[in-house]
């Protein structure tokens, strides 16, 4: 749990995910919007990628 909570990637999704959530309560709600959270959701599966296979790569090299 500590790799993900440290990790850079996953910091700054989650505040880019603080933004989208403030521009859906204060934004217009049109195409742009439904864009932000599609890219938002890219950015946490991509971050959350990045972490795995890190500690994949750490594994393999302990073993």
């Amino acid at each position: 749990m500590r790799k993900f909570i440290f990790n850079t990637s996953i910091i700054g999704a989650v505040a880019s995910g603080f933004a989208v959530i403030q521009t859906s309560r204060k934004g217009p709600r049109d195409w742009r919007l439904v864009l932000m959270w599609i890219s938002w959701g890219l950015t946490v599966a991509l971050a959350v990628g990045s972490v795995l296979q890190d500690d994949r790569d750490a594994l393999e090299l302990n073993s």
